[in-house]
């Protein structure tokens, strides 16, 4: 996926990957991963999405990170809220009390940019990406997340011939492929979604299965 396509779908809007309620998962499953106040959670890839705000509530430090400049900006403009912008390097990072969010390419960012992270969300990256640029942003939080780090990943699980990506299909065998070097990876929930999404159905999928995932680093 190159930069453009991303930058063309805000432009025109076509971002229904963009959900208006906080993650349902995330409410239920976050406390499962014992993450006190004052702790940094990282958001990769994480556009304008209501649950940086929920994760803030929670007494969290949240930093994100995000490719579309538009996207950050109506992050803030939706929250009413005027954010600082600093130039750090070749990204620009605009933040608001707890929330950060660095504007630029997620495989530039260093481990010092984004601090001492011990906690990880992780609802739309991985399953944004192509298989060949999965490994690489695996590999990539493990260089720029502490050995301390804990996470939820959400998944999905379709047959990939019958509905396009993205969001592309990451199923539970080539997650443990993916992670099981690096971190402890349990299934903490699964569930069918296929009739609450009118694009898999118009498109024919036979199936739609939500995977979630509690993640420790070894």
């Amino acid at each position: 996926m190159q930069p453009d396509f991303w930058h063309q779908r805000w432009a025109l809007d076509q971002i229904g990957f963009n959900q208006p309620q906080v993650n349902s998962y995330l409410q239920r499953l976050w406390s499962q991963l014992g993450v006190k106040k004052g702790e940094r959670v990282f958001v990769p890839l994480c556009g304008k999405s209501v649950d940086m705000t929920w994760l803030s509530q929670q007494g969290l430090a949240v930093v994100g990170v995000e490719l579309s400049e538009k996207a950050v900006e109506d992050y803030f403009a939706e929250r009413n809220v005027q954010p600082q912008i600093e130039q750090r390097g070749v990204f620009s990072v605009f933040s608001h009390e707890d929330c950060e969010i660095w504007c630029g390419d997620f495989f530039k960012l260093k481990a010092k940019d984004i601090g001492n992270c011990s906690a990880l969300y992780d609802r739309a990256a991985l399953i944004a990406l192509p298989p060949q640029m999965r490994w690489r942003y695996v590999e990539h939080l493990n260089n720029i997340l502490p050995d301390d780090c804990r996470g939820l990943l959400i998944t999905l699980d379709y047959e990939q011939s019958e509905v396009e990506g993205p969001p592309f299909s990451v199923p539970e065998d080539e997650v443990i492929q993916l992670l099981s070097l690096e971190w402890r990876l349990k299934m903490i929930a699964e569930e069918d979604v296929l009739q609450t999404s009118r694009k898999f159905v118009a498109a024919g999928a036979t199936r739609l299965i939500e995977q979630v995932y509690s993640l420790f680093r070894r």
